[in-house]
């Protein structure tokens, strides 16, 4: 089965371009149309109710551009509004949330912890899957300003490290042996967390996961595209630079108002 259309990815901002490019790597000739909704980030410390409208809005734009299946490159997103965007969308939609299983399943201390924002981590969908690992204990920490810092282009600036410092050092010394990422941004901030914690703690994220599900889904429900070479667009509703800087200026940013 064959389906041409693209592949549509957005998050709340530059974010989601973590999982952007695993889908990317795994899947070279599929078309991509990625939207950053970076002038509403994060979405973090929004309602349920506008995380919502604000997806089915990032949705919409997604649909009008042809695209045949969308990923919600989003932890905060995918907890809070990929129940509502399936029930009222004939489209699949493929979510991403914390991989706590993995890091829960491989602990030897039986101590995760969590980095995410205050949206996922207050979410129904996260705390349904945290009470699943009762013999864990799960070490939860909101990232507060690190999305903001990420936007603005100050991803190694000092005031990144001192933060990252504080959210860090209290799983430490709590003896976690896994780290979970839950915020697509935060992969960017992997060089810098590495330097923190000792060698011995994993740090997860959920980008080759949520392309190899992408990729299933294709295969079984959509159809796999046979072009090769298609270039990827990329949209953002605010200064296209510093996600122009994120992708190393290899793809052109358009700034579009939605």
């Amino acid at each position: 089965m064959t389906n041409n259309n693209p592949i549509g990815v957005f998050d709340s901002g530059i974010g989601g371009t973590s999982i952007w490019k695993a889908i990317h790597d795994l899947l070279p000739n599929e078309k991509t149309i990625y939207l950053a909704d970076s002038k509403n980030a994060p979405y973090g410390q929004k309602t349920k109710e506008e995380i919502v409208a604000l997806s089915k809005k990032n949705v919409d734009f997604l649909i009008e551009k042809g695209c045949k299946i969308i990923v919600v490159a989003c932890n905060t997103a995918t907890t809070n509004a990929i129940r509502e965007l399936r029930a009222d969308y004939d489209i699949p939609f493929i979510g991403i949330e914390p991989a706590i299983k993995p890091a829960a399943n491989n602990s030897k201390t039986q101590v995760i912890g969590i980095l995410a924002t205050k949206g996922t981590l207050n979410s129904e969908l996260f705390n349904k899957t945290a009470e699943m690992f009762q013999n864990t204990t799960i070490i939860e920490q909101v990232g507060h300003g690190l999305v903001q810092l990420i936007e603005d282009g100050n991803l190694n600036s000092p005031e990144m490290t001192k933060l990252l410092e504080s959210y860090l050092q209290p799983m430490i010394d709590a003896n976690i042996d896994y780290l979970v990422l839950g915020c697509s941004h935060y992969p960017y901030l992997i060089p810098q967390i590495k330097k923190i914690l000792p060698d011995h703690i994993q740090i997860i994220d959920s980008g080759e996961a949520v392309a190899r599900q992408t990729q299933n889904v294709l295969r079984e429900k959509v159809g796999l595209s046979d072009l090769a070479g298609s270039e990827p667009e990329f949209y953002v509703n605010s200064n296209p630079a510093v996600l122009e800087s994120i992708l190393e200026y290899k793809y052109p940013v358009v700034h579009k108002d939605f």
